[in-house]
């Protein structure tokens, strides 16, 4: 790896941390590249533009989302595969790289680049680590497929819910609710 690929990768992990931290509604070079120890015109010889750099940032959250899904222990079954999930889900480095991921799709809706073409590729590997998750919890990989359509179209609604009632009760009857339909759609209960 060259040295400038190497700085490059450094300024990304940096550039992420930052962005988790700060969110990237607002996000401007300058006070981006104080905080991470270097100037907004060395952003720009690492990345073409910010709209690189934001891909890159992106790209950067989703590895470390899929990550932390991959390095999840294998849960008993599906039921408790979705509490699992839930639960990383919601907590630490993956419950801010979610957040990145509700703000970066808003601004894809708007079709913002590269927000959009980043979601739909952070979409894609997401849901794989999910099936994947499921998968080796105990169900057929076209039943994961379905069972995670379910839990991903969930989990995404409660996130969008979350910050405006955190410690609302019914959140945690709602979790083992969707428990209970997403190991039906894996057991093919109709």
């Amino acid at each position: 790896m060259s040295r400038t690929t190497a700085r490059r990768d450094t300024l990304a992990g940096a550039a992420t941390d930052y962005v988790l931290e700060h969110g990237l509604i607002d996000l401007s070079l300058r006070p981006l590249a104080a905080a991470i120890g270097t100037s907004d015109r060395m952003l720009l010889y690492h990345f073409a533009d910010k709209d690189d750099l934001v891909a890159t940032v992106l790209r950067t959250s989703t590895d470390r989302s899929v990550a932390e899904i991959r390095a999840l222990p294998r849960s008993p079954d599906v039921r408790t595969a979705v509490l699992d999930l839930w639960a990383a889900s919601t907590t630490g480095q993956l419950d801010r790289c979610q957040r990145l991921y509700v703000e970066a799709a808003a601004l894809g809706l708007f079709g913002r680049e590269p927000h959009a073409s980043v979601v739909r590729e952070a979409n894609v590997r997401w849901v794989e680590a999910l099936v994947d998750h499921i998968v080796d919890a105990g169900t057929s990989r076209a039943n994961a497929e379905r069972a995670v359509a379910l839990l991903d179209a969930t989990f995404m609604g409660m996130q969008l819910d979350l910050p405006l009632d955190p410690e609302d009760p019914a959140r945690s009857r709602l979790v083992e609710d969707l428990a209970d339909a997403v190991a039906s759609v894996a057991a093919d209960v109709r």
